[in-house]
């Protein structure tokens, strides 16, 4: 097996077509079935099934691209570390849940890397594409949270993707809402209060349960909710149907608009608040690129600043 049948392989499932694959290689669309026809005979499993829409990768081949990726990105790294010259743009993506502290440590990575030689990627996405993406390594980095609710789960993927989750900050539930809001100008708000609004959560799939969900405290009754699947769709409901979500408190204004306000969520006796620790997932035992680190050096930054603006938030 060499780096270069590794390559091909990634590209073909990537592209999603041996003709397109071919193109981006720059060879013939024979020389690339022959070399995967090479490769699968070598590692005696079927990599990619052939259709008339394309190729997909079956459970063996998924299994395998999984581990090549890992050693092609390695392979990059090292090249990257200790070539003076690189002839392809560089790749970094990262996947998180619905954070506007996320996306503005990425806009901050960006200005300082620059669009011309390296390709990005921010996606905010479910909870169980985070993970997915990292553990396949389509994102270098991934952004989530555990609490008291969804830790045993989520640690648990997180073994099963050979991922490790480093802790960034924690935090209290907020109520999120714009400001025109009823309850807006509360100095905090009981899940009571809120009964007669709907709860904003996003969509995490047919497959999502309930300790997917992004928002915290989602172990709680709420009898009016409305899913949705991005951030800018949530903020408009919110304002057309004064509805609210629940939250870190953590908000980037300068993305989000300064129309909305995040104010304490106030317990009961039977409606505990919770924490909410929010960190960073990477693959485990893999060495992390330059941009990466300083993706991650920007979100500290942002945190550090929020914590210190809101020391006992």
């Amino acid at each position: 097996m060499t780096l270069q049948q590794i390559k091909y392989a990634l590209t073909i499932a990537d592209a999603g077509s041996m003709n397109r694959a071919a193109e981006l290689l720059y060879i013939s669309q024979p020389t690339l079935s022959g070399a995967v026809k090479e490769l699968e005979r070598e590692i005696g499993i079927t990599i990619f099934l052939r259709t008339s829409k394309g190729v997909t990768a079956t459970a063996e081949g998924a299994e395998f691209l999984s581990y090549a990726r890992q050693v092609y990105q390695q392979y990059d790294l090292l090249t990257q570390k200790y070539s003076a010259h690189g002839s392809f743009k560089r790749k970094f993506g990262v996947s998180s849940q619905h954070y506007s502290f996320a996306v503005k440590a990425f806009v901050e990575t960006v200005k300082k890397y620059g669009t011309l030689n390296f390709d990005f990627a921010m996606r905010e996405t479910r909870t169980m594409d985070v993970i997915t993406d990292v553990g396949s390594l389509k994102s270098e980095v991934g952004i989530l949270y555990l609490d008291s609710f969804n830790r045993k789960v989520i640690e648990k993927l997180l073994a099963d993707n050979e991922l490790t989750f480093t802790p960034l900050i924690n935090c209290r539930a907020y109520v999120y809402m714009w400001k025109g809001h009823p309850l807006a100008g509360e100095s905090s708000v009981s899940l009571e209060q809120l009964r007669d609004y709907p709860c904003m959560s996003f969509e995490q799939g047919e497959q999502g349960s309930g300790f997917m969900a992004e928002e915290i405290l989602s172990d709680r009754d709420y009898p009016r909710v409305i899913r949705s699947t991005d951030r800018a769709t949530q903020l408009n409901l919110m304002v057309g149907l004064n509805g609210y979500t629940l939250c870190s408190g953590i908000i980037c204004e300068e993305l989000n608009g300064s129309e909305f306000a995040a104010v304490p969520f106030r317990e009961d006796e039977d409606n505990r608040n919770s924490d909410m620790e929010i960190g960073y997932i990477v693959k485990s035992r893999s060495m992390l690129s330059d941009i990466a680190e300083t993706y991650i050096d920007e979100v500290k930054k942002y945190l550090s600043a929020v914590k210190s603006a809101n020391p006992e938030g």
